[in-house]
């Protein structure tokens, strides 16, 4: 089963990277201080990224602990 426990962080990993990222797209776009409706349609599209990563990085997790059961 070490290779679910290994599988798992990976993917952890990955969704924490696309996680981090969505952060930074839209602090750097808080920082640019763009008019509301320009903010709105930037983090209308970070947003499936952001599920999506948080949704990789559940799946990750849970395979670690289904892994760490298993053995």
């Amino acid at each position: 089963m070490s290779w679910l426990i290994w599988g798992g962080a990976l993917l952890s990993v990955l969704g924490l990277c696309g996680i981090l990222w969505s952060i930074v797209t839209v602090w750097r776009a808080k920082k640019a201080n763009l008019p509301d409706e320009e903010m709105r349609e930037r983090i209308r599209k970070v947003m499936p990224v952001n599920m999506g990563a948080l949704f990789v990085s559940v799946i990750g997790l849970m395979s670690v602990i289904m892994g760490i059961s298993l053995s």
